[in-house]
């Protein structure tokens, strides 16, 4: 997949340095993925969940969300927000 974002994720990484190493490790994984439909994403990440096909929050750890749209014919990954638990639950649901 092509993940678009990653400064997103390294911003973040500065400012939540125990999210750095999972972080990393999903942006290595993302970019090696070949998902062609959610299930095949869910196959890897049953926890995520999917919100309406196209976006997708991933549980980075038990500390850490990751909102991204995911573009499967394009093979393309968007990271759109990244956040605790708690700010989670403040985004904006169009995110």
């Amino acid at each position: 997949m092509i993940l678009v974002g990653r400064d997103l994720v390294l911003k973040f990484s500065r400012i939540h340095p125990e999210a750095g190493k999972r972080l990393s490790a999903w942006c290595l994984e993302v970019q090696r993925a070949t998902w062609r439909t959610p299930a095949d994403l869910k196959a890897r990440y049953p926890q995520a969940s999917i919100v309406d096909g196209l976006r997708v929050v991933f549980d980075i750890g038990r500390t850490f969300r990751l909102g991204a749209y995911v573009n499967y014919d394009e093979h393309i990954v968007v990271v759109r927000q990244l956040g605790t638990h708690a700010q989670y639950d403040r985004w904006d649901p169009q995110w």
